[in-house]
């Protein structure tokens, strides 16, 4: 609590006077003047002790609310975290996880980290970190991180429980740089046919995209479709660098321009790898910004096909704003073109319409029936090359329309992901008949083709959901119980493969990806 003498408080009181009669003489600073007199009222006058930095904190992000829905401020903290899996790595032990209930699941040790070094394996639990307990006592998935989590060189010691061991086996791991990769899953998926799918735009992106590239064409790959369903975005750096690889040399990317950023241009260089071959980009409603950037590109210069359903419509610029104490702003100060000259930005005056987009997307029927999609004429822009009509208006509509299959994706279904039902049920399953499943498949091809879910695992899904509160709907059940085995059974190859296997999986009922490979093979 501060404490001040009458002498201190009419001093402050004049230098208040002061400040405000320097504002009145200063009308052109005056909004900047009055948050500081404010600041410094509250801060020396106010009856109790306040914290100053939380007052700020809160006084930018109550201006930054009244701008557009992606002006943001982060802490220094949250940058952190934001920064990481765009930047390609991290300090910590090198595991991918899962938490089971309360217990952190190891499904994979990173090949070649720190945690396979010692002799950490898939399917243990890791149940103390330094002596303290974070198995089965409710501790938060940040906590968690943030002990398993630290700089490259220093120790932790981790307690871990292996089946058909009585005692916690310990190990010392020595924390190192963890690789973050952007790209999920790349490989032949018919004849001729490659398919990488880019799950953000980071700094690795471009590096991890050309050496994907070079060995799916030893395979004999000539056409590519390239997955950006789901993708969020990340650096535009990295969406020009990858379009780059489709273009020819000076055609456009995409421009950038804003009331006080002046028009600025990203070419291609004409040196990219993909420069032939056909290519069929897959997006759907969660493809935003950076996947905007590159699929905008590719259909606008007529360089390949558009299969799936009409993108985000994210194509503000931010620009990062870096505050002494390690925190940013995020401050938008243009909008993304594509080379058409359509804006990827979709209107946001409303900002609560603007959050429930996609939802009114499903209950108007754009995200089910292509005749429910309704684009006025003064939205027409035309491709670069064959003057094919393309529409602006807020996101990418794709040339070839695929349906939300919401039987497959029916309520039933969705509460037994959301809470975490259906891939529990795969890690019990895995820790189980880990050392069963690899005796009898010995590679991935043998268990694509030759595996099928158990029904006793599906009866246990469908206990698991009712203790935990998803009621059994056997309609809905019979409606997505052959999804659910293709999920179940792509979740189980990743957990004895990698992210590659489970897609291959997932990729074989996926319509948008059938999709793309008719059109290709036709």
């Amino acid at each position: 609590m501060k404490h001040f003498s009458i002498l201190t408080i009419a001093i402050l009181c004049c230098s208040l006077q002061m400040l405000a009669q320097n504002n009145s003489q200063a009308n052109h600073q005056s909004p900047l003047r009055k948050l500081q007199l404010a600041e410094f009222a509250i801060a020396n006058l106010y009856v109790d002790e306040v914290d100053e930095d939380k007052l700020v904190e809160d006084a930018i992000k109550g201006m930054l609310e009244k701008l557009d829905p992606h002006s943001a401020y982060s802490n220094a903290e949250e940058v952190k975290r934001m920064n990481e899996p765009l930047q390609g790595n991290f300090e910590g032990i090198g595991v991918q996880f899962n938490m089971m209930e309360d217990t952190l699941f190891i499904i994979q040790p990173v090949s070649g980290g720190p945690s396979e070094k010692v002799g950490i394996l898939a399917g243990d639990r890791i149940v103390t970190v330094n002596d303290t307990t974070i198995a089965g006592v409710k501790m938060s998935r940040e906590d968690i991180m943030r002990r398993l989590r630290g700089p490259k060189g220093t120790h932790v010691k981790l307690g871990i429980a292996r089946r058909s061991f009585n005692e916690l086996l310990y190990f010392d791991v020595t924390r190192d740089k963890i690789p973050l990769h952007t790209i999920d899953a790349a490989y032949l998926i018919r004849k001729g046919i490659g398919y990488i799918r880019i799950s953000s735009f980071g700094s690795t992106t471009s590096q991890e995209f050309a050496e994907a590239i070079a060995k799916l064409k030893k395979k004999g790959m000539k056409d590519l479709i390239l997955d950006l369903q789901g993708n969020g975005g990340g650096y535009l750096n990295a969406a020009v660098e990858i379009s780059n690889e489709f273009l020819d040399a000076n055609e456009l990317i995409v421009y950038t321009e804003g009331l006080r950023s002046p028009r600025r241009e990203f070419k291609a260089q004409g040196n990219g790898i993909m420069r032939k071959g056909r290519v069929i980009v897959l997006i759907d409603e969660y493809s935003a910004s950076a996947s905007e950037i590159v699929t905008g590109a590719i259909q606008d210069w007529d360089r390949g096909l558009v299969v799936g359903r009409r993108s985000f419509g994210k194509g503000l610029v931010q620009r990062p704003i870096d505050l002494p104490d390690g925190s940013m702003i995020r401050l938008t100060v243009a909008r993304y073109h594509t080379p058409s000259g359509r804006c990827i930005q979709k209107p946001y005056d409303d900002k609560k319409k603007y959050k429930d987009d996609l939802n009114e997307r499903l209950n108007r029927g754009e995200l089910i029936h292509a005749d429910s999609i309704h684009m006025p004429d003064s939205l027409k822009y035309t491709t670069c090359k064959k003057g094919r009509t393309v529409y602006g208006g807020g996101g990418i509509m794709p040339d070839y329309f695929i349906s939300l299959d919401t039987t497959r994706y029916n309520s039933y279904h969705r509460n037994l992901v959301a809470k975490g039902i259906t891939i529990n049920a795969s890690l019990r399953f895995i820790e189980q008949h880990r050392d069963k499943l690899l005796q009898d498949y010995k590679d991935f091809s043998s268990f694509q083709k030759n595996f099928e879910i158990p029904e006793n695992l599906l009866e246990q899904l469908i206990k698991q959901g009712e203790t935990a509160g998803v009621t059994y709907d056997e309609t809905a059940y019979q409606e997505a119980k052959a999804f659910i085995c293709i999920q179940l059974k792509a979740l189980i190859a990743r957990d004895l493969w990698e992210m590659n296997e489970y897609f291959q999986i997932m990729n074989e009922t996926n319509e948008s990806v059938i999709k793309a490979i008719k059109l290709l093979e036709e």
